[in-house]
């Protein structure tokens, strides 16, 4: 088979890499389309800094770092000087032991270390204000341009070409695919495949096909002093407590970043009218920088004061995350943006192995273009988001931290009521969702352990009390904003029957848990099955994600839509659901569980699919928008002979782990095959996509494991854990369970460790907290309680 003709569109540090690892991998065929000169292009790469510090909370953004390091290294492109992350408050010296263990979790080298071992490291700190730091030996200086070019040079070697002063300012396209683009002096370029890899031009690029590009050009600060005696093999430096980082060069300069400053945006025509050779650099605005270079001064003494300095304009996303994957409005047209050059080459190979393979060896949820609902690709959330993501880059933020910008976005039909109980609200996919309800305060709860100050935020006890009456009588949660798709057509049962992991062409009104995977067998989503019609499903999905793998590869017999936003879902859940929905309604409720039914409540319409995922009696119901304020109302007039409460998010986490309930995205990925995710009840013999990668996979490496701590502490998610002193794996889910009088956690582990019984460790903020192996379900392991 011949190679496919790829056009890459800019030649920055991202579109060289990827012509470098398509290349290495067979695709010759490879153009590289540059508006500007080589390889200083005047785009973020040019001017880039080029400090990688490798940690991050997200698996993902770390391994892509890691790749990084290694690969530049490799082309004698990375300076591996090292990191350090310094303290200069108790509230960071704490984040510093939380970041050292997402190091730990991640299979990065990482260090505590004292204030006294810092300034050894870095001789121009202040020993004074230095409490602690965390050093990574292995983080580094990239020279962006030199690493771009040097991949280039890989790439040439192989076939590729790459073109100056060639800006596309169209795409062409024949039958909803791309064949080609056409640049400025008139020239068209042939293509099966084109990739933006234009960084903050690329909303310019996609908006040639219209496919949105939600990121944000911002200007950030960039300055270097006179002769400082700082020297190339200085270690690079964050001062996050004061939103700075440093490095040094050769000449003895020092290099010092700010976010400290006001968020500035930047527009696409500022950059059009900034003359060669870097359209990316604007003007030093010194007024914004003075602040931040008194705090410089005040970490480290004596700093020349004569400095000059640029606003370097780079890509800021709502989420912090990149922007990868193909378009759905036009085939072959694909972006790789909003990726800083700590993450190039990472990101790179996993579109390389995604456009070649078929997939990336990486989970990419987070940074799956198509992750955003409708409504957050709207350019003023966009704005509002990527600014507040440009403010919080050095903050410690709590793991479940709602953003504080473009809020509320979306609410369900019952928000108003839920305000009228005191609900505190998070965020999930746009919509406002309760964690607990200030009304039920004084609902007896059962004893709970005092909780340190990192794991109390965002909790209440009333979370306890949430859990008690879900166990005890029955609650209602809102689910509305659990992904509902219908897929509809003549062939609807055969697509999902060969879209996932269960054959779901079963009779009307029965529901079936399956799993899409992807080729290699891995989790791409857990989707639940309801057949209402013998041409109608409603899917529950994991979000949009969904949504988009499930429309692009429909059939043309087959429609997929989004029912999200038209409906509403109410989880009605405990031992006396039945008893509540019986007394509105003269509907026969005996149906069994896994199956869904149409009825009336309190003469409302709704779906009712016997499903729980809290291990209770009940059923979601379904309707809907518009109906949605009185279903709440019937059930909540109805509910209070039977003790009714409104339960929100925390308790029900705390449900969903008492029975072993997992969560994509959180619990397992497309890291993770069915078999090591305890999901192996859900594969069955069929031609789906990934069937025959688990041929010999019955019995895995490493597997998601219960643990029960031992003691009192909750975790909050990513702690390494360790058997026998090593390092063996990380935590996914925790959380308290109420019912169970326990604290709960699941963690990916070695097949070897995973034996009910098996003493680990955990790293928290420091700490060895001990835990051992349980058997699970934790909570009503026979599944009796849910088949009332």
């Amino acid at each position: 088979m011949s190679s496919p003709r790829v056009v890459i569109i800019g030649a920055g540090i991202v579109g060289c890499a990827l012509a470098e690892e398509l290349t290495r991998r067979g695709w010759t065929g490879v153009t590289v389309l540059e508006r500007g000169p080589l390889f200083a292009a005047g785009g973020s790469s040019s001017h880039a800094p080029g400090l990688v510090f490798q940690t991050n909370p997200s698996k993902t953004l770390a391994e892509m770092a890691r790749y990084t390091v290694a690969k530049y290294a490799g082309i004698h492109a990375f300076d591996r000087v090292g990191g350090l992350e310094v303290a200069t408050t108790e509230a960071r010296v704490a984040e510093l032991k939380r970041r050292h263990g997402f190091a730990t979790s991640w299979g990065i080298e990482a260090r505590l270390i004292s204030g006294e071992a810092a300034v050894k490291l870095f001789p121009l700190l202040n020993p004074a204000l230095v409490k602690s730091a965390l050093h990574v030996p292995g983080d580094g200086l990239v020279r962006a341009v030199t690493a771009g070019e040097a991949q280039a040079r890989l790439a040439v070697e192989r076939g590729a070409r790459f073109v100056p002063r060639q800006k596309v300012i169209a795409v062409d396209q024949s039958g909803g695919r791309v064949t080609g683009v056409r640049t400025e002096d008139g020239t068209r370029w042939p293509a099966d495949v084109v990739v933006s890899c234009a960084g903050f031009w690329g909303p310019a690029v996609g908006a040639l096909v219209g496919q949105p590009v939600p990121l944000l050009p911002m200007a950030h600060q960039y300055a270097t002093t006179g002769p400082a005696g700082a020297g190339g093999d200085l270690p690079i430096l964050r001062h996050q407590d004061r939103d700075l980082y440093f490095r040094g060069y050769n000449d003895g300069r020092l290099g010092i970043g700010s976010y400290s400053h006001r968020p500035i945006p930047v527009t696409l025509d500022l950059t059009e009218t900034t003359p060669e050779p870097m359209p990316s650099m604007l003007p030093f605005t010194p007024d914004d920088f003075a602040p931040a270079f008194e705090d410089a001064k005040r970490l480290l003494p004596g700093i020349p004061e004569r400095r000059e300095g640029f606003n370097g304009v780079f890509s800021f996303t709502a989420d912090g995350f990149p922007l990868l994957g193909e378009s759905r409005q036009l085939r072959g047209f694909w972006l790789a943006e909003a990726i800083w050059v700590t993450h190039s080459a990472g990101a790179a190979r996993a579109v390389a192995e995604w456009l070649v393979d078929g997939r990336p060896s990486l989970d990419l949820h987070e940074a799956d273009l198509h992750r955003f609902e409708e409504p957050q690709l709207a350019p003023d959330y966009v704005a509002e988001r990527s600014a507040q993501s440009f403010v919080e880059v050095y903050d410690i933020i709590h793991p479940l931290d709602p953003p504080a910008k473009a809020r509320p976005l979306r609410v369900s039909p019952f928000h108003k009521r839920q305000c009228d109980l005191g609900a505190v609200f998070l965020e999930a996919s746009g919509w406002e969702r309760p964690q607990w309800y200030g009304a039920n305060a004084g609902l007896p709860r059962p004893e709970l352990p005092d909780r340190d100050e990192w794991s109390a935020r965002f909790w209440s006890p009333i979370a306890g009390a949430e859990a008690r009456a879900a166990r005890e009588s029955v609650a209602l949660f809102d689910m509305t904003a659990l992904k509902r798709l219908a897929v509809t057509g003549p062939g609807a049962a055969a697509y999902l029957t060969a879209m996932t992991s269960k054959d779901v062409d079963r009779a009307v009104g029965s529901v079936t848990y399956t799993l899409m995977l992807d080729q290699a067998g891995g989790i791409r989503s857990d989707l639940t099955v309801a057949r209402l019609a013998e041409d109608r499903f409603q899917v529950g999905a994991n979000g949009n994600l969904d949504l988009d793998h499930l429309a692009r590869h429909a059939p043309p017999d087959v429609r997929v839509d989004d029912l999200t936003p038209g409906t509403c879902c109410i989880g009605l859940w405990g031992p006396r659901a039945r008893e509540l929905a019986a007394s509105i309604t003269d509907d026969d409720l005996s149906f069994g569980y896994f199956t869904a039914r149409r009825a009336h409540l309190g003469g409302v319409p709704v779906t009712m699919l016997r499903v729980s995922y809290v291990g209770e009696l009940g059923w979601e119901l379904y309707t809907s928008a518009d109906l949605g304020l009185r279903l709440w109302d019937v059930l909540w007039r109805a509910g209070g002979e039977f003790g009714l409460v409104a339960a929100g998010r925390s308790a029900f986490t705390s449900l969903r782990l008492e029975k072993g309930y997992r969560a994509w995205g959180v619990d397992m990925t497309t890291e993770h095959d069915p078999y090591q995710a305890g999901l192996g009840f859900a594969v069955k013999p069929g031609t789906y996509p990934g069937h025959d990668a688990l041929r010999g996979r019955e019995t895995p490496e490493r597997r998601l494991s219960c643990l029960l701590i031992d003691g009192d502490q909750v975790l909050m998610g990513k702690e390494p854990v360790f058997v026998n002193g090593a390092t063996a794996g990380y935590v996914t889910s925790a959380a308290w369970g109420y019912t169970i009088g326990r604290s709960i956690a699941y963690a990916w582990l070695p097949t070897a460790a995973s034996t009910p019984g098996t003493p680990v460790e955990i790293d928290y903020f420091g700490r060895r907290i001990t835990a051992t192996v349980a058997a699970e379900p934790l909570f009503d392991p026979k599944g009796s309680r849910l088949r009332l």
